[in-house]
């Protein structure tokens, strides 16, 4: 496969970014968007020109790093996958393909396509934990969890954290990540403790950061590569309004 790449540059976040074209010929169509960058790469080291700079870890599509807009759609145009996940199949010889960075004043660009995603860590710095002593590990079985909600929990905690809800939402809204680490723990009997103090200060962390309002059109969700169910949401507000009805841990 032949492509045409439009890729944004950007030296570092004061800097002034653009598109830069580079073409790339002889791309299998079973390697991975990654590996394809990686190939690119290598070409611009070999010329002596800086390569791209992109975050990845895994590669695995479970560390929520490969944070890319692609022509329009965080992650690419298939659903429920990550970056790395996305293969070449996906597009067609002689395609030109448009990636840039998340768009979010909560996410400023560091470099290219990488962009500064520790408004995430903050925001579960602020009370996505279980802090109380729940003494040691319990025999299976021992606590009664019923089945919907543990796989409800479960469902939330396959959140990786990527960011695609932010960059999809015309709002820059984290509410579908933050809601995700709220019902983990809300939905947990080890969590029920400090469920009040935890709803309001990552919702409070939440708006520090700068992130928007929920725009109730779901393309969070839409463009989640983990499927991320919007009723996380609606369980937030629950949480959280159920909170400020009955405590005052955080100011409104």
């Amino acid at each position: 496969m032949n492509l045409t790449l439009k890729v944004w540059r950007q030296k570092n976040g004061n800097a002034k970014g653009e598109l830069k074209t580079y073409p790339v010929k002889d791309i299998s169509p079973d390697m991975s968007f990654l590996e394809m960058f990686d190939v690119l790469n290598e070409e611009l080291i070999t010329k002596g020109d800086e390569p791209v700079a992109f975050d990845h870890d895994c590669r695995e599509g479970i560390c929520g790093m490969c944070s890319m807009y692609i022509n329009g759609r965080p992650h690419g145009p298939l659903q429920g996958v990550t970056t790395c996940q996305l293969h070449m199949r996906s597009f067609k010889d002689g395609d030109t393909i448009v990636v840039e960075p998340w768009r979010a004043a909560a996410f400023p660009v560091i470099k290219d396509l990488t962009v500064d995603r520790t408004a995430f860590d903050r925001i579960i710095a602020s009370g996505g934990y279980v802090s109380v002593n729940t003494g040691n590990a319990k025999d299976a079985n021992n606590i009664l969890i019923g089945k919907e909600e543990a796989d409800e929990a479960f469902s939330a905690a396959a959140c990786i954290g990527c960011g695609a809800c932010v960059a999809a939402c015309k709002n820059a809204s984290a509410m579908l990540f933050v809601s995700a680490k709220v019902s983990q723990l809300a939905l947990l009997p080890q969590g029920q403790v400090e469920a009040k103090t935890r709803v309001e200060k990552m919702v409070a962390q939440m708006d520090a950061e700068g992130f928007g309002s929920c725009t109730n059109t779901g393309a969070c969700h839409a463009e989640c590569p983990k499927e991320i169910s919007l009723e996380h949401i609606a369980r937030l507000n629950r949480e959280y309004l159920g909170a400020k009805l009955s405590s005052n841990n955080v100011s409104i």
